[in-house]
């Protein structure tokens, strides 16, 4: 498959638009793996599977150089890593999840959604356990990891459950996390992380104390990372329901200080416990979460 053609790389509301959430998914993480190689580590846990054409950026350790002294082709040899990792997606389906700034783009929460659906067919395929949790102002739905063929469509069916409670209860959803993986495993949040951050970055590290490694995938509309409004206005939390009139002119700067602001809290403090975070816009396609994400599963 073309680079122009890999579904991770394509505008994710057009995406979006061409089939159910596990069409979608499977185009994505075809695409993703076609130019992927799958695992970079070496050790008695990994078997040689195949091999596959050079692409700028692989590591030069896993070329084969003798197929290129030979025939003059450079190709990666790819490993195929037997773990018994085990992955909780921890997704928000809260009220503010569901807002967009424009019919063009998809929501947060449907971004969200795909993304999460592609990570676990992901994680499924490199044979890894995988359990979903979502939450709004109370855990809507916990399915524990498991790496069987059936999970699959399990994820996808919960997936489809509603929620849209109007608060984000991170921190419970968070609990359940680690009572649903007992030893040491991944969790994976996916959040526009409209919450209030101490018991978030406290439930955060109890999970990294725990052993396990931690990646927080910031979701945002374009329209929240740069503020895109003019004239008056009301600007209404949907969670809240709090509105306050106000001039555009008057809060830009201001909004965008204070936005710049909170990126860089998130990120210092998820870096100080040694957790991942990437800031995710929702026009952005799905090849960097997913890079990110398994980054984090690929570590020592």
């Amino acid at each position: 498959m073309e680079s122009s053609l890999r579904a991770d790389l394509l505008d994710p509301a057009a995406l979006a638009s061409l089939g159910h959430i596990e069409v979608v998914a499977r185009w994505i993480v075809d695409g993703f793996l076609s130019g992927l190689h799958r695992s970079p580590r070496k050790g008695f846990s990994v078997e040689f599977a195949d091999f596959r054409p050079y692409q700028p950026g692989d590591d030069l350790r896993f070329v084969d150089w003798k197929i290129a002294a030979r025939s003059d082709r450079w190709v990666v040899k790819q490993y195929e890593e037997e773990t018994n990792l085990r992955a909780t997606l921890v997704l928000d389906v809260s009220r503010s999840m569901a807002w967009r700034s424009a019919p063009t783009l998809i929501t947060k929460r449907g971004y969200a959604e795909q993304l999460v659906a592609a990570l676990a067919l992901l994680l499924l395929r490199q044979r890894d356990a995988v359990g979903l949790i979502r939450f709004d102002d109370a855990v809507r739905t916990s399915v524990p990891p498991r790496a069987r063929t059936t999970q699959w469509r399990r994820i996808v069916a919960a997936l489809a459950d509603p929620g849209g409670g109007r608060a984000s209860d991170l921190a419970t959803a968070l609990s359940q996390a680690a009572r649903l993986v007992t030893r040491r495993g991944m969790m994976v949040l996916v959040s526009d992380l409209l919450v209030d951050e101490g018991p978030v970055l406290a439930a955060l590290r109890g999970l990294r104390a725990a052993g396990h490694d931690v990646v927080v995938l910031h979701v945002m509309d374009p329209a929240e990372r740069e503020f895109q409004l003019a004239g008056e206005a009301n600007f209404t939390d949907p969670e809240s329901l709090l509105s306050v009139p106000a001039s555009s002119a008057d809060v830009r700067t201001a909004y965008g200080d204070t936005v710049t602001e909170v990126i860089a809290e998130w990120r210092q403090a998820l870096s100080a416990m040694g957790a991942s975070y990437e800031l995710v816009v929702t026009d952005q396609p799905y090849a960097v979460p997913l890079r990110r994400a398994l980054d984090a599963r690929q570590r020592p």
